[in-house]
């Protein structure tokens, strides 16, 4: 093999590298973030095992798309560092994304179609690659759609990862006939060294897909038997841990813990798989093993390696997991994990306490929402970075929570839900989102007084009055709303919406005080836009506020037919909800009103050449308005000399008859 065939070969490589990145990359976009919802979620069920074979079928399915089973297991990694996804929970996903990593294998053993006819010919990868490519690159360059685009990606990657396939092929085509290539490959049927070079080749690319479309490209020269293949996927296999092992340092234990379960499912298949055909072979002698393989043999080996071996785990999930906390260890329970261990599944069969859990759960997800809006609004003048840390931590427990109580709330034994209990649960179950969302528009707030702190940006003192105005009326929405959902209040309740229509209208009324004061030059424009971020997220929080009131309504009042999506608390031309109106109009609007008038009355300081500008404009205009009245009395003056001599004329003309 000389240096350009080397070369090839890693062009080939690349080509093959790309093309499987492009196509899952691809197939990502078009999916969405669902693929990560999903996991996220994913839960046990109340049937022994059931849980366990939808996890597994579920991780089979996601790495079947993304065709890395370690990114699949970095993803979970996140989730269980996170405390989102229990260890247990997630180790039937793990041994399910191996399975799903033989995906690729599958599709390339189409490389042993024939060239018999015409038709065979087109399904051959050398045949097909360059339309798939030629007609995704088409789709690319000329269309808009996103969706089309990512099709067209998931087709390049297919031709592109086919094509480096080709290409390898090609270089090892002429090592057929070599015997120092079929005598290095025959030293491979030593099992040791073929599991190292197995491991070491997926190391080096950090994919044993890649790792596995080699060995096939090679099986194509004629000299790789099962002898040769065996110990090569195996190693391969393990190979395909170090990336996994990679990703879990610096997780805590529980996450490492999954690597670990990682790690056991592939040294567990390499040891069973191995001792069992060798002693076999050993013992009886296995006819096969001197047999050559072709790509569709190597696929079905890397498939039936991690097949057999999850079927094998999978009933023992549990004892695996516990199993990994003897060998890492375990965590000390953090706060937000003792919060949501509340959500026992012990209770579901128990309605009634099961919602109660739930309802302590979003009370502490409203605690940390208050905490994080005063800290919040506290760095808007005041900019600590500080706070940072410990509002990320309160964002992680909402969310964590939000995502808990969704999943959990939803396996409650409906049989047994009373009618109060039907009304309470569609009470949390509409809220939940609400109060996530109040949290991140809390953390948007923490964002803007970051970028105002970083570009040195002031608002005038007029500006500075008003936000302060409106951050007080939002922290005691919050409060009202928060106070009505803990205690079932609802003549708190009906409070928050006239509280939201009033810090919709003062939103509006800052927006246009801020214009005014732009006009004048006391406002800059990086202010104003900081500004409008500032007071567009105040308002949002109040809407999703008055949206939560509204879920207490419809439970206290035990309306099953309220539509709290598009109805109100009050009629809004009633007496009660006027006077509740008017009540906080004199609260929040009248006061920036009446300083605004009073600022209006003061001098204004404006721009020397403003003021320049219209000295001059009056000028001008005391010019124009001389000149008009200047011919005017031309004008006048010319009327009466033509008077006189019509006067004149007239009493001559009299003369003279």
């Amino acid at each position: 093999m000389d240096i350009i065939s080397i070369l090839q070969l890693f062009g080939g490589i690349g080509l093959f590298l790309f093309g499987m990145s492009q196509m899952s990359s691809s197939l990502e976009k078009l999916t969405g973030s669902g693929l990560e919802k999903l996991l996220e979620t994913v839960t046990t069920s109340k049937k022994k095992g059931v849980g366990a074979a939808k996890g597994w079928a579920f991780g089979m399915g996601v790495t079947g798309i993304i065709q890395s089973s370690a990114a699949t297991t970095i993803m979970l990694v996140g989730f269980v560092n996170a405390g989102i996804m229990k260890v247990a929970q997630a180790m039937p996903v793990v041994f399910g994304s191996n399975v799903g990593s033989t995906v690729t294998a599958q599709i390339l053993r189409l490389g042993d179609i024939k060239n018999d006819t015409l038709i065979l010919q087109l399904f051959r990868p050398s045949s097909f690659a360059p339309i798939l490519v030629g007609i995704g690159a088409f789709v690319i360059l000329f269309t808009k759609s996103k969706r089309a685009k990512n099709i067209a990606g998931i087709f390049v990657g297919l031709g592109m990862l086919f094509y480096g396939m080709t290409l390898m092929e090609d270089v090892f085509a002429p090592l057929k006939e070599n015997e120092n290539f079929q005598s290095l490959f025959t030293s491979f049927e030593n099992p040791l060294l073929g599991i190292l070079i197995g491991i070491a080749i997926t190391i080096i690319l950090q994919s044993s897909n890649a790792s596995v479309g080699i060995l096939q490209a090679l099986s194509a020269t004629g000299v790789v038997s099962y002898a040769v293949a065996i110990p090569i996927i195996i190693g391969e296999n393990l190979g395909k841990c170090s990336t996994t092992i990679i990703g879990g340092i610096g997780a805590n234990k529980k996450a490492k813990r999954l690597v670990v379960g990682y790690l056991f499912f592939n040294i567990f298949g390499a040891l069973v798989f191995g001792i069992i055909i060798y002693l076999l072979n050993a013992a009886i002698g296995l006819p096969f093993m001197t047999k050559l393989v072709n790509r569709g043999d190597i696929a079905t080996l890397h498939f039936l390696f991690n097949f057999l071996t999850s079927l094998i785990l999978l009933p023992f999930s549990k004892q695996i997991s516990e199993f990994t906390e003897k060998v890492v260890g375990g965590d000390e329970e953090r706060a937000e994990d003792i919060e949501l261990s509340k959500l026992d599944d012990m209770l579901l069969n128990t309605p009634t306490i099961a919602l109660e859990q739930c309802k302590t759960v979003i009370h502490k997800m409203g605690e940390a929402i208050m905490e994080n809006y005063e800290l919040a609004t506290s760095m808007i003048y005041q900019y600590d970075e500080t706070k940072l840390p410990r509002m990320e931590e309160n964002e992680a427990l909402i969310d964590k929570c939000e995502t808990a109580l969704s999943a959990y709330i939803v396996r409650i034994n409906r049989n047994r839900l009373t009618s109060e209990d039907k009304l309470t649960a569609y009470e949390i179950l509409n809220s939940i989102g609400d109060f996530e969302r109040m949290g991140d528009y809390c953390m948007n707030i923490a964002f803007v007084a970051q970028d105002k702190n970083e570009q040195d940006i002031h608002f005038s003192p007029a500006g500075h009055r008003e936000a302060e105005d409106i951050i007080a009326a939002v922290k005691y929405t919050i409060e009202t709303a928060f106070t009505a959902f803990r205690e079932d209040d609802l003549s708190m309740a009906v409070r928050v919406e006239p509280l939201s229509e009033t810090i919709d209208e003062l939103k509006e009324i800052i927006k246009s005080h801020h214009v005014d004061r732009l006009q004048e030059g006391t406002c800059s424009i990086a202010g104003g836009v900081l500004l409008f971020d500032l007071v567009n997220s105040f308002e949002r929080i109040a809407s999703h506020a008055a949206n939560v009131s509204l879920h207490v309504i419809k439970k206290t009042r035990g309306d099953e037919e309220f539509d709290e999506m598009h109805g109100h608390a009050n009629d809004n031309h009633s007496e009660e909800y006027k006077a509740l109106y008017h009540y906080y109009e004199s609260q929040y609007i009248e006061p920036i009103l009446k300083k605004n008038h009073m600022d209006e009355k003061a001098p204004k300081v404006i721009d020397k050449d403003v003021i320049k500008s219209e000295k001059a404009g009056k000028e001008k205009a005391k010019e124009k308005e001389k000149a008009k009245e200047k011919e005017k009395a031309n004008k006048k003056k010319q009327t009466k000399e033509e008077d006189k001599k019509k006067s004149k004329n007239k009493s001559d003309s009299e003369e003279k008859k």
